[in-house]
């Protein structure tokens, strides 16, 4: 679709033209001389890819590990995170369900608590209503909720973490790409490449911070993750990368790598300011047709932009504009079910404008949205 006004990346992106070429022509070179010797031939490219992933986190590269998703980075992180019976654990109300599920699952298992920090009335974490203790091991964070635009105080609630001694996860998985993260303060942090980064499906990293390593008991571990030193020893490696494994998908490695290194040749500032600006743009035309209302909530607010229609559902609204080719996706409550119970909301509609994304093409899809929902078929 060469006309497509494209505004879901925070779905699943379009890789630049790098990108696609790095991951296509690695997979050219294996039909060639084989996965093995064509990984060895990117040695050093991958190891450099430490660095600029670093880079892109404000991070030290030993702190940095590759996988294959955000789910995997955060998963990975969660479960090396010491639990016991009498532990809380805190959750927000922009939780999202890949990581709430898993967050139930382990506390029934291990015997602790999990507790819903309330939201202020702007919608974010409310910095006045933690409850904190040296029982609470883990504030998981979601830094931009998938189902709106609101940005969590990540810095604020680390301090307050900090003072118990409880960990911070943060997933980062709607804000890598699209904001400046490098002065953000975070025990972990998990994202995908997917996403605003613009990289492939099937990758993602996880950043452990040095200090906090000692701390997590990571489970699954390979030959990769450690080394097998006699009959009954073993020794886990000392960096990050303890949470890899071996066996990974180099191309698509690569190209996440061409991903971050292309958007910090692009400038983290830049992106940040442009993807603030097609989405303010969007959001003002949007509560400027009747008819729809904009469900975004916070102070500050990020790329993700989303509304309701009360004439037509979400999903007919999401149909209709594929049919008029402009992509945008919809946001369940059973995404996030504690915000969207809180509003009263079970569905909205979510558009997500990258950079790439011309003026002229947000006030066309803006044109495209008032005509779908005036009419009810």
């Amino acid at each position: 679709m060469s006309d497509l006004i494209f505004l879901d990346s925070a779905g699943s992106s379009i890789p630049p033209a790098p990108v696609v070429d790095e991951v296509i022509g690695h997979l050219r070179r294996e039909t060639e001389i084989g996965g093995y010797r064509a990984a060895a031939e990117r040695r050093d490219d991958l190891e450099a890819g430490y660095g600029v992933l670093a880079d892109l986190f404000g991070c030290q590269p030993s702190e940095v590990a590759f996988t294959d998703s955000a789910t995997r980075s955060w998963l990975a992180a969660f479960d090396a995170v010491p639990l016991a019976a009498g532990d809380r654990i805190l959750v927000t109300e922009a939780e999202y369900a890949g990581n709430a599920i898993p967050i139930l699952r382990r506390a029934a298992e291990a015997g602790a608590v999990v507790e819903v920090i309330p939201s202020d009335v702007h919608g974010q974490v409310d910095l006045g209503a933690l409850d904190l203790d040296n029982r609470v091991k883990l504030i998981s964070l979601v830094h931009v909720p998938t189902n709106g635009g609101l940005i969590n105080p990540v810095n604020d609630i680390t301090a307050a973490a900090r003072e118990v001694g409880a960990l911070v996860l943060l997933d980062a998985c709607q804000s890598t790409g699209q904001l400046d993260l490098r002065g953000l303060d975070y025990d972990m942090l998990a994202c995908t490449g997917r996403k605003w980064l613009r990289g492939p499906r099937g990758t993602g990293a996880l950043v452990v911070r040095d200090e906090v390593r000692e701390r997590l008991h990571p489970r699954l571990v390979d030959l990769h993750s450690g080394s097998w030193t006699g009959p009954q020893e073993y020794a886990l490696r000392s960096d990050a990368r303890v949470f890899e494994l071996w066996e990974c998908g180099i191309a698509d490695r690569l190209g996440l790598i061409a991903a971050a290194r292309y958007a910090l040749e692009m400038g983290l500032d830049v992106i940040e300011a442009e993807v603030a600006d097609r989405a303010k743009r969007l959001r003002e035309g949007l509560a400027a047709i009747p008819g729809i209302t904009v469900r975004d909530l916070g102070e500050r607010q990020s790329g993700i932009v989303t509304f309701t229609s009360e004439r037509v559902p979400a999903m007919e609204v999401k149909d209709r504009l594929w049919q008029a080719s402009v992509a945008v996706t919809v946001s369940s409550a059973g995404s996030t079910l504690l915000d969207m119970t809180r509003r009263g909301l079970t569905e909205v509609v979510r558009a997500s404008p990258h950079y790439f994304v011309s003026h002229a093409e947000v006030d066309r899809a803006l044109e495209i949205i008032e005509q779908v929902v005036s009419r009810t078929r």
